[in-house]
Order: C-alpha cells, then sequence, then structure tokens
C-alpha cells in the first residue's frame, strides 16, 4: 500500500472504532472518535519511516515492532492505540500489496497474500477500504464478545 492507503485506513478504522467503543451518539462518541482516530492515524504511518532508514518494508514491518507497540501503554501509560495503527499498517501491507512484509526480521523472508494490488495499481483504494471494512468486522465481534462476557471494551 501507500501513504494515501494508510492514512485513509487510519482515518476509517480510527473512526470505526472510536465508534464502537462508545456508540451512544452523543458527545462522549466524538470524544472518543478523536481520542482513538488521532493515535491511530499516526500509528499506521509509523512502519514506513523505514523508507528513510533501514530496509523498507523490513527494519520497521515486523512482530518486535509491533511488541514495543503494544507494550508501550502498559510500561509508560501513553501512546494508548498507536499499536493499532502499525496493525493495520501490517495487514494492509500483507493482504493489500502484491510484496508483503517481513514479520519476523532480520530473517528477510516476506509474507503476503495472493490478494494485494501493486502500490500503484488503480484499485488501490478499493482494496483498502474492503480490508478497512474487514478489520472493522473484526473489532465489533471482538467488542460484541467482550461485552457479552461482562469484560471492559475500552
Amino acid at each position: 500500500m501507500n501513504k494515501d492507503g494508510h492514512v485513509l485506513n487510519g482515518l476509517l478504522f480510527g473512526i470505526g472504532v472510536g465508534f464502537l467503543l462508545d456508540p451512544s451518539g452523543k458527545e462522549t462518541t466524538i470524544i472518543s472518535i478523536i481520542e482513538v482516530t488521532i493515535p491511530v492515524t499516526l500509528g499506521a504511518l509509523v512502519p514506513d519511516i523505514d523508507t528513510e532508514f533501514g530496509r523498507h518494508r523490513k527494519t520497521l514491518h515486523n512482530l518486535p515492532v509491533l511488541g514495543l507497540f503494544i507494550a508501550f501503554p502498559y510500561v509508560f501509560g501513553n501512546l494508548h492505540y498507536v499499536w493499532l495503527g502499525v496493525l493495520t499498517h501490517y495487514i494492509l501491507d500483507i493482504v493489500g500489496s502484491k510484496r508483503g512484509i517481513a514479520l519476523f526480521y532480520p530473517y528477510t523472508q516476506e509474507y503476503g497474500f495472493p490478494t494485494g494490488v501493486a502500490t500503484k495499481n488503480s484499485y488501490t483504494n478499493v482494496v483498502t477500504l474492503a480490508i478497512t471494512a474487514g478489520e472493522l468486522v473484526v473489532v465489533f465481534a471482538v467488542v460484541q464478545a467482550l461485552a457479552r462476557y461482562g469484560l471492559p471494551v475500552a
């Protein structure tokens, strides 16, 4: 995927998750959407920092980096939801692009699905929207399952 696709995915995914966390339709819903969308969108851009240093789709496109972003809020008490943006970036690059990513870097084997399109393809935005919809369906299912068992959602 390209930068525009990652931004589009981050914005739509963040808005969707923010709404799913607080679907009341009140002012708290808008606050939830803002609290989630900004860090998710920023997180969706983080992996491509490796285009400026290191090896693109390897240095910052791997599971150890994702693990650091997941752990960060627990260790330091901030950067909540950024890890979701990093995760959606990985999903877009694995499912939506032809190339895939090196999940287990420094091992350079790249993993991807045969469903992807080239970065500069006329179907890139369609693929991005389809993947984003799929991601939101998964989040909806998780939120519903947590609520069913009385577990906290946010």
